[in-house]
C-alpha cells in the first residue's frame, strides 16, 4: 500500500468532524476523514437523528388520535413498529449518504 500524505486528518465524521473536513478542503488542504463505522458518527446514525425521527412518528400518531380537534375523521388508528424503525433508519441512511457526497 502506497503511503499518502495529508495536510489535515479529521478523526470522526460527526457534526463537528465533517464540517471541519469541508472547511479544510475549502482552504485548499488535502484532507482525510477517519471514521470507524458510518459517516456522520453516533449522532447521525444512532443518536440524535434516529431519535428525532422516532419522536416525529410518535407525534403524528398522537395527532391522528386528535383528528376530530382539527375537523378531520380518522379510524382504526394503529402503528407498525417495524415500519417506524425502518423509517428512522432510512432517515439516518439518507443523511449519512449526503455527508458521503460532501
Amino acid at each position: 500500500m502506497a503511503a499518502k500524505t495529508f495536510d489535515m486528518i479529521v478523526i470522526g465524521s460527526g457534526p463537528g468532524g465533517y464540517v471541519a473536513a469541508i472547511r479544510g478542503a475549502q482552504l485548499g488542504l488535502n484532507v482525510a476523514v477517519v471514521e470507524r463505522e458510518h459517516l456522520g458518527g453516533i449522532c447521525l446514525n444512532w443518536g440524535c437523528i434516529p431519535t428525532k425521527a422516532l419522536l416525529r412518528s410518535a407525534e403524528v400518531f398522537h395527532l391522528m388520535h386528535r383528528a376530530k380537534d382539527f375537523g378531520l375523521k380518522a379510524g382504526d388508528i394503529g402503528f407498525d413498529l417495524d415500519a417506524v424503525i425502518a423509517r428512522s433508519r432510512g432517515v439516518a441512511k439518507q443523511l449519512s449518504g449526503g455527508i458521503g457526497h460532501l
